[in-house]
């Protein structure tokens, strides 16, 4: 279970999987980000580390050099060299919430990035060392720290994927929706439900929709139930800014273009929902069992193979 637990974590962080939008940061020096992440996919960690200490002598210790050295944090995670990991992680997370004093989270996204990831990395050598239950105490922790903020739901899908597997279904916020109101959990009971996080701007999404149209119809008569939760973003196409009313239209309009076998089926619309599943990404898949537990949590695309086998294991 640890073994899967940090495969899933790593491919979530490390290798980005899933759509996410973030404001675009300023940088001291575009390239030094780039630069030590190239370092890292070339498996050179050493020679990331020299960049960014080439950097910070140069530069200082910026906001994008803080969230360079988190990526050699994950970097040193992928490749389980797990005291540096944890070294690397320890000082991200002293640097960022020094960094606080004079910025707020909310106005940079290198802080975002940066502290998201410590704090990530840190639960993920907890869980690698078989310190799960510690990992798992410290997520909430700062989740209660940094709730409503920008790395909020970061916080969130890590906590997720280490402890809701087995447990009930947090319920969702229904009071907006497109079609009809989604039903409770409570009203599913007996039905496999999957449960697709979605936004009107992911691509991701938009492959993974037809994936889940299938697999609804094939098995649908054999008790799989879906409802599918989006939320405003507060901007439409190509990011422009939009009122809710809107962006609700918009939502509608994607909804109908990309995902029609979702027209009769519940939709809520709430940032709420998002927040308590850590959609952090998207798509985000969920799947109930019978009786309302979390039976699968995978933050990013699945391939329908994939997907097909997890709903068959439950139906």
């Amino acid at each position: 279970m640890i073994t899967r637990v940090v495969s899933i974590l790593v491919l979530a962080t490390v290798l980005v999987g899933g759509c996410s939008k973030a404001a675009q940061p300023p940088a001291s020096d575009p390239g030094v980000i780039a630069s030590v992440r190239s370092a890292i996919a070339a498996h050179d960690l050493p020679r990331g580390a020299a960049i960014l200490s080439d950097f910070r002598s140069a530069h200082g210790t910026t906001t994008d050099a803080i969230e360079a050295l988190s990526w050699l944090a994950r970097g040193a995670l992928a490749a389980k060299e797990l005291d540096v990991a944890d070294r690397d992680a320890s000082e991200t997370y002293t640097l960022a919430v020094a960094a606080l004093k004079r910025v707020k989270l909310e106005a940079d996204a290198h802080l975002q990035t940066a502290l998201g990831a410590a704090i990530e990395t840190a639960a993920l050598v907890g869980v690698a060392r078989g310190e799960r239950t510690e990992a798992v105490s410290l997520l909430r922790k700062e989740l209660e720290t940094y709730r409503d903020t920008p790395i909020h739901k970061r916080l969130a899908k890590n906590l997720n994927l280490l402890s809701l597997e087995g447990q009930p279904a947090p319920p969702l916020e229904t009071a907006e929706y497109l079609n009809h109101p989604a039903p409770t959990f409570a009203q599913l009971k007996g039905r496999v439900v999957l449960l697709f996080f979605w936004a009107h701007w992911c691509p991701d999404c938009k492959i993974e929709g037809p994936i889940i149209a299938r697999l609804l119809e094939k098995y649908r008569s054999q008790g799989l139930a879906i409802v599918a939760p989006t939320q405003r973003y507060g901007y439409v196409t190509e990011g422009r800014p939009a009122p809710p009313h809107e962006e609700l239209a918009h939502i509608i309009q994607v909804r109908d273009t990309y995902y029609a076998f979702l027209r009769d089926e519940p939709v809520p619309v709430s940032e709420a929902n998002h927040k308590v599943y850590g959609v952090a990404s998207t798509p985000t898949v969920v799947l109930l069992d019978r009786g309302g537990l979390v039976r699968l949590y995978h933050p990013g695309r699945l391939t329908e193979e994939e997907l097909d086998a997890a709903i068959r294991r439950l139906l």
